[in-house]
C-alpha cells in the first residue's frame, strides 16, 4: 500500500489563512452585535408608558391652574387698586384746601371777620365731602395725633420738646396720610415729642 502523506503546497496554505481571516471577521462581528445589543436600553412596558404620560398630563394640568391663579391674582389687584395714581394725585386737592385755610387764618385782614368765619365754614363742609368720597372709594385718613409714631404710617418730620408726652408721640401733624384698602398711598408727615434737654441733662446726671 502506498503511503498518503500531507502536502501543503502553498495553494493549501493561502485557503488556510484565508479561513482563520474570516473565522477571525465572524467572531468581531458576532462580538459587536452582542455588545450593541447589551448597551440598547430595554424598551419600555405599555405600564411604563402610560404612567409617563398620565405623569406628563398632571404637571402639565398643574402649570395651567397655577397660570390661572396668577391671572385671577392680576386681574383682581388691578381692579381694586387699579385707581392708586388717580387717588394719590387727588389728595392734592384735600392739601390745597387745608393750605388755603390757613392762609385765610393768617390774613390780618380779615381775621375774626364775619366773611372769614363764613368762608372757613364751607371750605371745612368741601373737606368733610372730599373725604367721605374718598372713604366710599376706600381711601382712608390715617388717624396720627396722639399715637405712637408708627414707620409703616408716619414718617416723623420733626422732634419737638414736650415733657407732658412719651417720647415718639405724635402731637403735630403736617400732613395728612392715606391708605387705600391695606396699601398705604402716603405716609403722614408729622412731628413727634421727645423729652426737653433739661430733663436729658438730669437723667444723664443721675
Amino acid at each position: 500500500m502506498e503511503k498518503e502523506e500531507n502536502i501543503n503546497t502553498p495553494d493549501n496554505e493561502i485557503k488556510k489563512s484565508q479561513e482563520k481571516k474570516d473565522t477571525s471577521v465572524n467572531d468581531d462581528n458576532t462580538s459587536k452585535k452582542e455588545k450593541n445589543e447589551e448597551d440598547q436600553p430595554a424598551e419600555k412596558t405599555l405600564e411604563e408608558k402610560v404612567t409617563e404620560l398620565e405623569d406628563k398630563l398632571a404637571r402639565t394640568f398643574a402649570e395651567m391652574e397655577n397660570q390661572r391663579r396668577r391671572f385671577e391674582k392680576e386681574k383682581e389687584e388691578a381692579f381694586e387698586y387699579g385707581g392708586f395714581a388717580f387717588a394719590k394725585e387727588a389728595l392734592n386737592l384735600i392739601d390745597n384746601l387745608e393750605r388755603s385755610k390757613q392762609i385765610l387764618k393768617n390774613d390780618e385782614t380779615i381775621k375774626d371777620s364775619e366773611a372769614l368765619k363764613k368762608t372757613l365754614e364751607h371750605l371745612e363742609i368741601i373737606g368733610k365731602d372730599l373725604i367721605s368720597i374718598f372713604s366710599k372709594n376706600n381711601i382712608n385718613p390715617i388717624e396720627s395725633l396722639n399715637k405712637k409714631l408708627d414707620p409703616n404710617l408716619h414718617q416723623a418730620m420733626m422732634e419737638i420738646e414736650d415733657d407732658q408726652k412719651e417720647p415718639g408721640i405724635i402731637i403735630q401733624e403736617i400732613q395728612k396720610g392715606f391708605t387705600i384698602k391695606d396699601r398705604l398711598l402716603r405716609p403722614s408727615l408729622v412731628g413727634v415729642s421727645k423729652k426737653t434737654t433739661n430733663n436729658d441733662k438730669k437723667d444723664e446726671k443721675k
